[in-house]
């Protein structure tokens, strides 16, 4: 009776971290199809896109950019530059969006060079394009749908993803968003 006892605890253990892998390597089927069916149509918004065609049209140079980002990184608070990013049409559209969906707790517009056109929230800097969400969901500007994985955040106390998303223009991705969601409401 010991020995099936013992057995029965590593089997369990062995499904238990299992569902653990295959829930870390990789989000749930239905943040994926929520990516796709209705976060993916927010990159067509107008007012969105034409903030990130303003944005592309000032022409910045990697090197402002750059200056910005390490300028926004430095900042402990919200300055006023970061306000304006926050209180533009564009955001204000985005808080529409947020408002409007349980799921959805911040979103954050990019434009051509992964630099902040818009946001609801403050970001943890200001350039994203080294990272992966905007380098998959730009994807050269082809456009793709790009869902991160889940993490646990200890200060939402909620499992989310990101779930970024171009911005189409024309059939070209001129930009790109990525949209924090909230696991356990997506329907």
């Amino acid at each position: 009776m010991r020995m099936f006892s013992v057995l029965l605890v590593a089997v369990c253990m062995v499904f238990v971290g299992v569902a653990e892998s295959v829930y870390a390597e990789g989000p749930p089927g239905k943040i994926v199809g929520y990516a796709h069916s209705k976060l993916a149509a927010i990159g067509n918004d107008p007012i969105i896109i034409k903030a990130v065609q303003d944005e592309n049209a000032k022409g910045k140079e990697m090197r402002e950019i750059l200056e910005m980002d390490d300028k926004w990184k430095a900042e402990k608070g919200v300055a006023d530059y970061m306000k304006a990013l926050m209180g533009n049409n564009c955001a204000k559209q985005l808080k529409k969006i947020v408002d409007a969906d349980d799921a959805i707790f911040e979103i954050f517009v990019m434009d051509n060079q992964g630099a902040n056109v818009c946001q609801t929230d403050k970001t943890g800097d200001y350039w994203q394009g080294d990272e992966a969400k905007w380098k998959n969901s730009f994807a050269q500007g082809k456009g793709a749908v790009f869902v991160d994985a889940v993490e646990f955040d200890d200060g939402l106390k909620a499992n989310i993803s990101q779930v970024s998303v171009p911005v189409m223009d024309g059939g070209k991705a001129i930009g790109a968003m990525t949209i924090g969601v909230l696991v356990d409401k997506v329907k």
